[in-house]
């Protein structure tokens, strides 16, 4: 490295904001809509599916952090590419 040319890199700027092991706004998704399903609708059978979903998520998570920033940037390239 030259000296002189260093500069302080914070973690907050390389890794993943995590909220109960899950990235923030996929956590904030799956509890949001379980939470207004369960209370919302009465349907109490979800909260338990959420539980697991969060558990499946958080396994994809520690597997790899940044796994639902390249899925969502999949889902959003365009299905066929002409040359």
């Amino acid at each position: 490295m030259i000296e002189g040319f260093e500069i302080p890199l914070h973690r907050s700027l390389t890794e993943v904001i995590l909220l109960g092991g899950l990235p923030r706004t996929v956590g904030l998704i799956l509890w949001t809509i379980s939470v207004a399903l369960a209370f919302g609708m009465q349907q109490l059978w979800v909260l338990p599916v959420a539980i697991v979903l969060h558990v499946l998520l958080m396994a994809l998570t520690r597997r790899d952090p940044f796994f639902f920033d390249v899925f969502i940037r999949a889902l959003k390239s365009p299905k066929i590419l002409y040359p």
